[in-house]
């Protein structure tokens, strides 16, 4: 899925959080959602302009967000 099509940053709009095109629906808020047990019907019936594509693009923004991070292993200090 390429997420680039439906996800967009505007520092205009959301404060700059990206955003699923063409609307105020943020990917936190939408990862929120689902964090907080939505489905994902529940969240489409909610808000009907989203398509489920919408959401696959989320998931797959935070995908590539984590991808990319780098994790360190810290020593304990105990």
């Amino acid at each position: 899925m390429d997420w680039n099509e439906r996800i967009e940053t505007d520092p205009e709009i959301c404060g700059g959080r990206p955003r699923v095109k063409g609307t105020r629906l943020t990917v936190e808020f939408l990862l929120g959602l689902k964090a907080a047990g939505w489905p994902d019907a529940q969240i489409l019936d909610n808000y009907p302009h989203l398509e489920d594509g919408d959401l696959r693009a989320v998931f797959a923004f935070a995908h590539h967000l984590i991808e990319e991070e780098k994790y360190l292993v810290l020593p304990d200090l105990d």
